[in-house]
Order: C-alpha cells, then sequence, then structure tokens
C-alpha cells in the first residue's frame, strides 16, 4: 500500500530566517543537496558574513573556481527588500552565483531573475528556488528544492566555445579535443554519472570538482603519445606541498583503495602537486571512444571515491 504525500507548512519546522532556516541550511549536508540542485558543488566559507557594505546569508565558495556563492533565504514569500540586496551583491562583486532560496516565487520576480541572466555574462549567474516540505503518515518532514530561474550557462558556453574553434587559428588538434570533451560529458550525462565537469573548452583537459577548493580532478588527453589519463591536482596556493605530503603518507592504502598503482607529482619547482593514472589511448580512433569514455568514467569515480573523504579532512 503506497503512503500519501503532505505538504508541511515550513514554520511548522523552521520558526524564524536567521535562526533556525539559515542555521539548517548552512550544514554540509544541505548545502550539498542544494547544490546538486543547482548543478554547483559549494562549501560553507560563514553565515551571516559582511561582504563589502552588505551582509550575506550564507557566503560559500564553488569549489570548481573558488568563485563567490551568497545565498539569501526566506521562509516567506519573495519580496522588493531581496531583489534589492540581490542586485547589490551583483554590482559589487567582479563574479558572483546568487542564490535566492524563498518559500514562494512571484512572478514579477522570477522574471527579474530570468532578466538578470539573459542581461549579464556568465561572471554572474542567479538562480531562484523554492523550498518545500513535505511527508508521508507520520514520517519526518523532508525538504525539497525547486528551480524557478536559472542562467542559461550552456547555451552561452557552446556558443562561446564554438566562437574559439570556428577561429581560422584554432588547430586541428583542438578541435578534435573539444569534440571528445563533448561526447565525454554527454556519455556522463547519459549513464548518469554524479561526477561534475566544467565547461568542455578545445584543450588537452577537462576538469571536474571534488568537494574542496584548492583541489579539483582533470581528465587529459596526450595526442602525441597516445595517452588518456586522470589527475587529482593540487593548487592551493599555501599549502600544496602540505597536502600532497600528507596523501603520499598514505600511499600505500590509497594504491590498494584504487587497485593499482598511481603516479606522485610534487612538482617542487611549481605550485601544483599531482597524482595520476594513464591509459594508452588514440583519441582520434572513434572505434575506441566507448572503451575510453568508459574507462574515464570509471576512473573518476574511483578517484573521487578514494580521494573525496580525505581531501575534506586534511
Amino acid at each position: 500500500m503506497l503512503g500519501k504525500l503532505e505538504k508541511v507548512d515550513l514554520r511548522q519546522i523552521w520558526q524564524t530566517e536567521g535562526q533556525d532556516f539559515t542555521p539548517w541550511l548552512a550544514r554540509e549536508e544541505n548545502l550539498e543537496m542544494l547544490g546538486e540542485v543547482i548543478g554547483i558543488e559549494i562549501e560553507l566559507e560563514a553565515q551571516e558574513k559582511d561582504v563589502g557594505p552588505f551582509r550575506a546569508d550564507i557566503l560559500c565558495k564553488n569549489t570548481e573556481d573558488n568563485s563567490l556563492v551568497l545565498i539569501e533565504n526566506q521562509i516567506e514569500r519573495t519580496d522588493h527588500k531581496h531583489l534589492g540586496q540581490l542586485l547589490t551583491y551583483a554590482a559589487g562583486l567582479q563574479s558572483v552565483t546568487i542564490v535566492w532560496v524563498a518559500a514562494k516565487f512571484t512572478e514579477e520576480h522570477r522574471a527579474a531573475l530570468d532578466w538578470l541572466n539573459e542581461i549579464t555574462d556568465k561572471k554572474f549567474r542567479f538562480f531562484g528556488l523554492e523550498v518545500e516540505l513535505w511527508k508521508i503518515g507520520n514520517s519526518a518532514a523532508a525538504p525539497k528544492f525547486n528551480v524557478i530561474s536559472k542562467p542559461n550557462n550552456w547555451s552561452k558556453t557552446v556558443s562561446d566555445a564554438a566562437k574559439e574553434i570556428e577561429n581560422q587559428t584554432t588547430s586541428e588538434t583542438k578541435k578534435l579535443q573539444y569534440r571528445y570533451w563533448l561526447g565525454l560529458v554527454d556519455y556522463l550525462e547519459e549513464v548518469k554519472s554524479k561526477i561534475r565537469p566544467q565547461e568542455p573548452r578545445p584543450q588537452h583537459w577537462l576538469t571536474f570538482t571534488i568537494g574542496r577548493s584548492g583541489f579539483h580532478l582533470n581528465t587529459l588527453l596526450n595526442t602525441r603519445e597516445n595517452k588518456i589519463g586522470v589527475e587529482l591536482v593540487i593548487t592551493d596556493k599555501d599549502e600544496a606541498k602540505a597536502f600532497y605530503h600528507l596523501l603520499l603518507k598514505d600511499k600505500e592504502v590509497i594504491e590498494r583503495e584504487m587497485g593499482c598503482a598511481l603516479e606522485w607529482k610534487e612538482n617542487p619547482e611549481k605550485t601544483q602537486s599531482k597524482v595520476a593514472l594513464f591509459k594508452n589511448g588514440n583519441i582520434a580512433d572513434e572505434k575506441d571512444r566507448s572503451v575510453q569514455q568508459e574507462w574515464i568514467k570509471n576512473t573518476l569515480e574511483k578517484f573521487d571515491s578514494v580521494f573525496r573523504k580525505r581531501i575534506r579532512n586534511l
């Protein structure tokens, strides 16, 4: 027998925004849930944080590029005051993602976010989310975020990249790389992988988040040696080498969990340190493309499962 879904009034669970809803939303597991909805992996920086002359309910970082993510929340209908705050944030920052969470969006405020996403470049992204609570019978209430407005980043990305590869100076290799990454992204979406790629570009690498700023995963194409690869990149400008050596101490355990030996590259003369795995593969061979895509997917997911928790605990 199936149960019946019942909607729960937000005020039954969160009495106030500042003392109840904001602290709940700022918890790691809830930011992770919100991030999954908007397709951005985020980590908390602060609550009720002054950012220049204004104050953000929740301040986060996008682990993909360390850019700011500002979250404004209401457990009531959207209003002009909060819209004005969002515009102030955007005016005062060079690059930012703004997430407006509310119990209900008016049509005027949804249209305003759509318009902002249309007229601004990709350095500014505006999301509108409605939050709901649902339960079945006597079960605990469960939250649900519904996307009301979001940036049209994908079409902008495709347009920008298309212009770049159409440029006369773009080589055939760059065009091949771009098509390869587009195919990989489509494959990852098709098999419903949770690994999140950055925007595909005509270059020999494609970047993926791994849950903490200062770290990311790359997939690699080496057309000269006919190799494909996956690497963990440590980019933290202050502690990259220290983090690398902390991971290196667990080298034996990490490689046992990976099921293979890895290439450990401290790169003492460079900022970044890396841990990598490579496989022979000719990216121009379309008959072998599905095999390569499967290997990249499996290797990315293995890197993610082995390194993600370790990185967060460093």
